[in-house]
């Protein structure tokens, strides 16, 4: 009733530059106040004696009040919208530059899929090729493997990125086939007494699982994504295990092979590798072998003169023996690899 305007709805105009974005609805109804505020406290002796008249010094001082404020209106909102609109534009993120996604190349089948598909039975999955792919490091890519993958695709030093990705996707795929015959909940628990070991995660009878036949133990070794605290309240061949679901169980055969070949600096095939499938001595060799038929094309396309000529000379890669019974399955040997 008096006119008064609570304190604190007034703007002090040294502060319209420091919006807070939140509060930008708010402006108008403070701006407005601000002025009738502002124009309220303006003393009536800054008005010349012609505006002062005797009879009625209110509705002169208010009429003076609503011109003041109807000039000042339009500047502070301007204030007030550019004020909004900077800080808008400082509160918006930065958005991040898309990352360009490696090109992938489909694996070609190995012998045990062909027949598989031609059954109607499980087979490799395509997306499966595409989860290897994505996981392998670029060393895996690199010169410094060309030397250990000699015997299956001598030309992988010359091969562009996306055949090198394929090579290793068919290579998992057999190995897959090996050891699975590539069905994803595929249990094997060895009896063999130098075998038949505790795994320290499970505290129970060590057990292969999964396509490529991974341990619990693995998760501790390898950084594996396995979890046995929920898995061991789910069926044995449940397919929604940790350790059975294909990405978990091929992201963590990529991190041991990437483990043999360059931590160890060892090649594919080795008498001390974690699968015995890759122990050229070891009678389960031949099931990889085999399944190592199919390989991309470009693996073993016509070498340049220049490179074949090299690649003679250089001769066959080492061949490797593996120490201990030939008949021993590969978990016998497994804890000694992973520690090299």
């Amino acid at each position: 009733d008096d006119g008064r305007v609570p304190e604190n709805a007034a703007v002090p105009l040294e502060v319209l530059g420091g919006f807070d974005i939140g509060k930008c609805r708010r402006w108008p109804m403070l701006l407005i106040n601000y002025c009738l505020t502002s124009d309220k406290k303006k003393p009536l002796s800054r008005l010349s004696a012609a505006e002062k008249p005797a009879s009625n010094p209110r509705a002169v001082t208010m009429r003076y009040t609503t011109s003041w404020m109807a000039a000042r209106i339009p500047l502070y909102a301007a204030l007030v919208f550019v004020g909004c609109n900077r800080q808008v534009a400082q509160e918006q993120p930065a958005r991040p530059t898309p990352q360009p996604q490696p090109e992938m190349k489909a694996a070609p089948p190995t012998p045990i899929a062909k027949t598989k598909q031609e059954l109607g039975e499980q087979s490799w999955d395509p997306q499966w090729d595409v989860i290897v792919e994505q996981a392998l490091s670029p060393e895996m890519l690199s010169a410094r493997v060309a030397r250990g993958v000699r015997s299956y695709c001598p030309r992988f030093a010359a091969m562009s990125d996306p055949d090198k990705r394929a090579f290793w996707a068919y290579t998992f795929q057999a190995i897959a086939a090996a050891e699975a015959g590539l069905k994803p909940t595929t249990d094997v628990r060895h009896t063999e007494p130098e075998v038949a070991v505790e795994d320290t995660v499970s505290r129970r009878m060590v057990r292969q699982e999964g396509l490529l036949q991974l341990t619990y133990m693995d998760a501790k070794r390898y950084g594996c994504d396995f979890d046995w605290e929920k898995d061991k309240r789910l069926a044995e061949k449940d397919p929604a295990r940790t350790i059975l679901t294909p990405r978990n169980n091929l992201l963590c055969g990529v991190k041991i092979l990437e483990n043999q070949m360059l931590t160890q600096k060892k090649p594919l095939l080795s008498a001390s590798s974690y699968w015995v499938t890759l122990r050229p001595a070891q009678p389960s060799y031949l099931v990889f072998a085999k399944q190592m038929k199919n390989v991309p094309a470009s693996c073993r396309a016509a070498m340049p003169p220049v490179e074949e000529a090299r690649a003679r000379r250089r001769g066959p890669a080492p061949a490797t023996t593996p120490a201990g019974d030939a008949r021993a399955p590969a978990i016998a040997t497994r804890a000694s690899a992973s520690s090299h």
